[in-house]
């Protein structure tokens, strides 16, 4: 069985990396989707597997700034292609659980959480008093999108 596991981005052992190291301990012939990918950054279990990362892992200042990528994380998860893979697994609190598989490959999302800041939390994350007025201006209409973009594809994983 060839076996395919996606995750959001690779920048640090939290939570989700926990789980998804995890995965990569009972699966180590799998390979590994990611947006970015820090090396270094999580443990030997993940850093082992053969990692494939999008466009953004090119784009400057990317280890650092990574997130202020988000609006281009749809279209980066979306190009990544599961045609030879048997079985997909996501680990996701963003676009992980969005990716674009072909039909008779079967996709198993393990979704940590929702995109938060796209939903209830934005100003937490984008309101004035953390990146100022005019940016979280700008930002509002972005996660909005976002949180229509990740409402309509849910229905991306099989389980």
């Amino acid at each position: 069985m060839k076996l395919a596991i996606v995750h959001d981005w690779l920048t640090g052992m939290r939570g989700g990396e926990k789980a998804l190291e995890v995965l990569c301990e009972r699966f180590p012939d799998a390979e590994l989707f990611t947006l970015v990918h820090v090396r270094g950054s999580v443990s030997p279990a993940i850093e082992r597997l053969p990692t494939h990362t999008s466009f953004i892992q090119r784009l400057p200042f990317v280890k650092r700034l990574y997130r202020h990528y988000l609006p281009l994380f749809p279209t980066a998860i979306e190009q990544f292609s599961f045609d030879c893979f048997d079985v997909v697994v996501s680990v996701s609190h963003c676009c992980a659980k969005s990716i674009v598989r072909p039909g008779r490959v079967p996709h198993l999302c393990y979704c940590l959480t929702p995109m938060r800041y796209a939903w209830d939390q934005f100003d937490a994350y984008f309101g004035p008093e953390r990146i100022g007025g005019a940016g979280s201006r700008l930002m509002r209409p972005v996660m909005a999108h976002l949180a229509r973009w990740h409402r309509a594809t849910e229905h991306r994983a099989d389980r």
